[in-house]
């Protein structure tokens, strides 16, 4: 089996969009993971919300991000990029950020030009550090790999902040650098997701936020606009939090939860998939 680096490089390499998720946990990456995805994205928010009910201001440190990646690099054989926020502080956290994701077996990660501490991408009040700065942050982390396949993301969120001119113009900086991916967050517009994936040269990530500041597009407009990978990046949780408070309900009101068992895996499908049912297995 080829290392995440070196399986997300070929993903890369393969013409198509890469279609993506963000899952939150292991077992949620397992699942998505059967069905077919081919890469994985663990954000900040979805820890920061499943692991301690927080939300995503900046909260998680290093050593927190880098122990949920171990967890979900360790659970699937698919490649995992992680959310690496603005690296956790100066130019030397970002270079042990770097480090710190690769001994983690994550097959890259993003690096983003926002102040510390950073904000969800669609949320209000974001802050970004100046260009130079950036600059010097990705050229750090690009230098503090050890494995020269570990692909950086850059981010930029200069666009709710500067304007879409500034997004585009630090972008194109980020990619002489030489960041592998670019992903300019939050674009508002149709217009303005054609533009970038017209404009900047290298692979580039959309971020499909149900609810949040860009239009949804479906893969294959993303595709035909250029862009590389695609990620819905918090619906896991989205979904999960439906589903809950149905079994809530049914309980609460029913005093029982078997009338859901249509919209549930079986037992059996849950033990397939630890591979709690090989031969020998507990339980």
């Amino acid at each position: 089996m080829p290392r995440g680096p070196e399986q997300l490089r070929r993903l890369l390499a393969q013409p198509g969009l890469i279609r993506s998720l963000a899952p939150h946990d292991a077992w949620t990456a397992k699942v998505m993971e059967q069905a077919g995805l081919p890469l994985l994205f663990l954000g900040g928010f979805g820890v920061s919300a499943s692991a301690f009910g927080l939300p995503d201001l900046g909260l998680l440190g290093l050593s927190e991000m880098a122990e949920a990646a171990r967890r979900m690099t360790a659970a699937v054989n698919v490649p995992v990029i992680v959310d690496g926020d603005t690296g956790y502080g100066a130019i030397p956290n970002v270079m042990r950020t770097v480090r710190e994701f690769e001994r983690a077996g994550a097959a890259g990660m993003l690096l983003e030009d926002q102040v510390f501490p950073k904000r969800c991408g669609h949320f209000a009040g974001k802050q970004v550090i100046p260009v130079q700065g950036m600059s010097d942050k990705l050229q750090a982390a690009l230098d503090a790999r050890q494995d020269q396949d570990f692909v950086v993301i850059a981010r930029t969120d200069a666009r709710a902040v500067e304007g879409l001119e500034s997004a585009i113009d630090r972008a194109h900086l980020y990619a002489e650098v030489g960041a592998d991916v670019i992903f300019v967050e939050a674009p508002q517009s149709r217009e303005e997701l054609a533009r970038i994936g017209r404009e900047i040269s290298r692979p580039q990530l959309a971020n499909m936020l149900v609810g949040g500041a860009t239009p949804i597009l479906s893969a294959a407009e993303l595709q035909a606009l250029g862009f590389k990978i695609v990620v819905s990046p918090v619906e896991s949780l989205a979904v999960t939090a439906w589903a809950v408070q149905h079994l809530a309900e049914a309980m609460l009101h029913e005093g029982r939860v078997d009338a859901l068992a249509d919209r549930m895996w079986t037992f059996s499908q849950m033990k397939d998939l630890l591979g709690a049912t090989a031969p020998g297995a507990p339980g």
